[in-house]
């Protein structure tokens, strides 16, 4: 089925949202992503919900208007029910569109506390956490997983716990959580979610081209896409998917790049130090570009410049050595 949430656009381009990322995904990244634009949607990073969570002090770095005029969702992660629900709650207060569960963070320092895909070891507590989700609140409710913790064995149970709970959709990274993000997305697990749910599934992980947006719709029939890294690695990304579907081709233009990492650098936090900065600043360029080898990303990273405007103003000389006199670029 396809939902009312995830339609396609009047070209036939799926819907398309920028994922949530730990770490790199935070507001400087967004809105340098708002610069670039593609998507149909973003999703805040996970809030955390600790079982003594004071639920107005974690939602406060929540706003719902952040990224206007495109829907923001909000994310939380935990594994108290209650709390969940009151954090929810406390979000559609704020103005959020959609709530959404994570399922799927890696990191041991999560889900050595219950939460994030070590909620993925008991279908129960998924189909708990949803239900009492689910009634908290009027707005869409959705669930972002993993294939699963050590292996795949729970997949399909924990597929038919979030259906069962009530979430609107579901949306699957085809890795377990001890893969962490090495190895290659198992897209069948995708397929094999689209044929048994009757919920819309959006498909997540290693869509770093037009092609691969293009084959995993093929070979998952998915109801829409999440970009996450991919996108990091190619700014342009979403824009060169929505022109597979109009024919109008996309022109990677260097002031495009350059707007996109000067907002990137603005929205830093005025008492960010500058080693911080600096680092920031090198896990972005870190992406770009990650798989042409014509880009000598060694000369940034290793940059032992520590004023960050001097750093940034060196990496996008050496960016720039890579676009023409009409500032496109010389590859792709």
């Amino acid at each position: 089925m396809e939902s009312k949430l995830l339609l396609k656009d009047k070209f036939g381009c799926p819907y398309l949202f920028l994922a949530p990322m730990e770490g790199i995904g935070d507001f400087c990244l967004r809105q340098a992503m708002l610069k670039m634009g593609g998507f149909d949607e973003l999703t805040h990073e996970f809030i955390r919900v600790p079982i003594n969570a004071h639920i107005k002090s974690i939602t406060k770095v929540y706003d719902a208007k952040e990224c206007m005029p495109y829907p923001f969702a909000a994310q939380i992660m935990g594994s108290a029910p209650e709390l969940i629900a009151e954090t929810a709650r406390a979000l559609e207060l704020k103005g959020a569109p959609r709530i959404d569960l994570n399922c799927g963070c890696p990191s041991n320092t999560v889900t050595g506390k219950g939460a994030g895909s070590s909620l993925l070891k008991d279908p129960s507590m998924i189909y708990q956490l949803g239900k009492t989700l689910c009634q908290a609140v009027s707005v869409p409710v959705t669930i972002k997983m993993r294939s699963g913790y050590e292996d795949t064995a729970l997949f399909q149970e924990n597929l038919s716990a979030a259906e069962e709970a009530g979430f609107h959709f579901v949306t699957i990274h085809p890795r377990t959580k001890k893969d962490g993000y090495s190895g290659q997305a198992n897209w069948e697990l995708i397929a094999l979610a689209k044929e048994q749910l009757k919920i819309p599934v959006v498909g997540n992980g290693d869509i770093r081209s037009v092609d691969d947006a293009l084959k995993m719709l093929k070979m998952t029939k998915c109801d829409a896409l999440m970009i996450g890294r991919g996108a990091l690695i190619n700014p342009w990304l979403f824009l060169e998917i929505r022109a597979h579907f109009t024919k109008q081709p996309v022109v990677k233009d260097f002031n495009d790049l350059e707007k996109y990492l000067t907002t990137f650098f603005a929205s830093f936090p005025k008492q960010v130090k500058s080693r911080q900065a600096v680092n920031k600043l090198k896990s972005l360029f870190n992406y770009l570009f990650l798989y042409d080898e014509r880009l000598n990303r060694r000369e940034i990273l290793r940059s032992k410049e520590d004023n960050p405007d001097l750093f940034f103003q060196n990496a996008l000389n050496l960016l720039h050595n890579f676009f023409d006199k009409n500032s496109q670029l010389l590859f792709s």
